[in-house]
């Protein structure tokens, strides 16, 4: 699983999960912590990091790749909502190239596993924002 890294075979949400996308309804989901842990858990493990590198929406992060703060996380979450099977996670990610991802989860108690993801025009608001873009096809990523 490789989230926020765009295969350069970028295709649309496929038949299935558009039609299930479409009719999804999400809850906006405000913080890191209102994340499922296996969601969380699937982010860090994507991310490749001991922790969950990712701040909350509108804290600091590093968002050059002019560390003047080594403590702060690379990642930034902007929107998060969550519908009864399904998250969808939007976040910005520093560096030389400051950029924006989008990661779809399928999520229950018995567990998560990664759908689809996608690299993401900046400034969308809301996650109903990011959903209308996927459904649209603006925002074209790759399913594992």
């Amino acid at each position: 699983m490789a989230v926020g890294r765009q295969a350069t075979d970028a295709t649309a949400l496929s038949g299935p999960f558009w039609a299930h996308l479409q009719a999804e309804r999400f809850q906006t989901v405000s913080s890191i912590r209102g994340l499922p842990l296996g969601v969380r858990d699937g982010l860090q493990a994507s991310f490749g990091s001991q922790a969950l590198d990712l701040a909350e929406p509108g804290a600091e992060f590093r968002m050059t790749d002019v560390v003047v703060n080594p403590n702060l996380p690379t990642r930034r979450l902007v929107a998060a909502g969550c519908s009864t099977d399904h998250c969808l996670v939007y976040f910005e990610r520093g560096g030389i190239a400051h950029t924006w991802h989008v990661a779809l989860f399928h999520w229950t108690p018995a567990g998560t596993r990664f759908e689809w993801s996608a690299t993401a025009p900046g400034g969308i608001a809301t996650i109903d924002d990011v959903r209308k873009a996927i459904l649209s096809g603006a925002i074209k990523g790759r399913q594992p």
